[in-house]
């Protein structure tokens, strides 16, 4: 009787498992650890008064990346910053900077890098500026896509891909956290914890940067809160494999953008000057940067947890990933 209501749980559980035509396990599966609630406590965490602000250099920032880096460790990413979750660097006027980096492994010498900073304005004459979407927004989405491939590693077996993922401090300081990592890899200074071989710049083939994700409060128009602006080269076919992934995946209502709000001046501005994709840009490694736009609460105090829309955040989430997949 034990033998037999234990064969029922096995093959219960085998069946809740979808499977592509090929018959390899579906990628629809790791919706299964995504969930707004848990996109709400992150973001809650983040943007609380014990992060006061995640300005480089302060104990605020230093808790949001040990935080960062222990979501790492439970999710089971690998440290190839010589043992550790975090990778220092000099900043000015004595301030320490501090990216966090994880690698999910896989079966071949290329990697993705998926990143988005988590430093922010801090606390300025006692008032906090809680940085919910700028960028606490980008660290929860990082995060939660780093579980969800890690959840189909687990169930299917590695990717093809290495994927890395870092969150980046000091993007207010002139992105130090990027070019710091862009350095490393130019110099092949970080170790691939499997196989022992130095992380070099020309194994990576794709950089993509989350910066802004969570809002609504500006859409591309008004009567459509269901939005994303992904910005990249001009015909990249990484635009359109964004569009296949909406199609495919339910997602086909989410409006999609390739300027930032039409213009050309702010798409130039925004992808090629000002955000972390410069240094990778400059260097010659093909870069996307997703964001849901600039709000009239960016940079003030009414940048709050409150202030998102999960329900959209999340959606833009599963898009991503959805994207991502066949890149790796």
């Amino acid at each position: 009787m034990k033998r037999f209501f234990l064969c029922s749980v096995l093959l219960a559980a085998s069946l809740a498992l979808s499977s592509g035509k090929d018959g390899r396990i579906s990628p629809r599966n790791a919706e299964a650890v995504l969930s707004e609630s848990k996109l709400r406590a992150d973001i809650e965490f983040l943007s609380d008064t014990l992060c006061t602000g995640r300005k480089t250099g302060t104990p605020g920032s230093v808790l949001a990346s040990f935080w960062i880096g222990n979501m790492f460790s439970s999710i089971g990413l690998e440290k190839v910053s010589d043992g550790s979750w975090y990778s220092s660097f000099p900043v000015s006027d004595g301030i320490t900077g501090r990216n966090v980096i994880g690698l999910l492994p896989g079966s071949s010498r290329k990697y993705v890098i998926i990143a988005a900073h988590y430093d922010g304005i801090g606390t300025l004459d006692g008032v906090l500026y809680p940085g919910a979407d700028s960028n606490a927004s980008g660290v929860s989405a990082m995060v939660r896509l780093s579980e969800m491939l890690s959840y189909m590693a687990r169930l299917d077996g590695p990717f093809k891909k290495n994927v890395l993922f870092v969150a980046l401090d000091a993007k207010l300081h002139s992105m130090e956290g990027s070019q710091h990592l862009y350095k490393l890899l130019r110099y092949g200074s970080l170790k691939d914890p499997v196989t022992g071989r130095s992380i070099k710049l020309e194994d990576v083939e794709l950089f993509v940067n989350l910066d802004q994700l969570g809002s609504t409060l500006a859409p591309l128009h008004r009567w459509r809160k269901s939005y994303l602006i992904m910005l990249s080269e001009s015909g990249s076919p990484l635009r359109a494999a964004l569009e296949k992934a909406a199609e495919e995946n339910s997602l086909a209502g989410m409006e999609l953008a390739f300027s930032y709000y039409y213009s050309n001046d702010f798409t130039r501005l925004f992808y090629r000057r000002v955000s972390d994709q410069r240094p990778f840009l400059e260097g010659g490694i093909r870069s996307v940067m997703f964001t849901s736009g600039i709000t009239m609460n960016n940079n003030k105090p009414g940048d709050n947890a409150l202030s998102l829309n999960y329900t959209v955040l999340k959606d833009r989430i599963r898009l991503i990933y959805y994207w991502l997949i066949p890149s790796l």
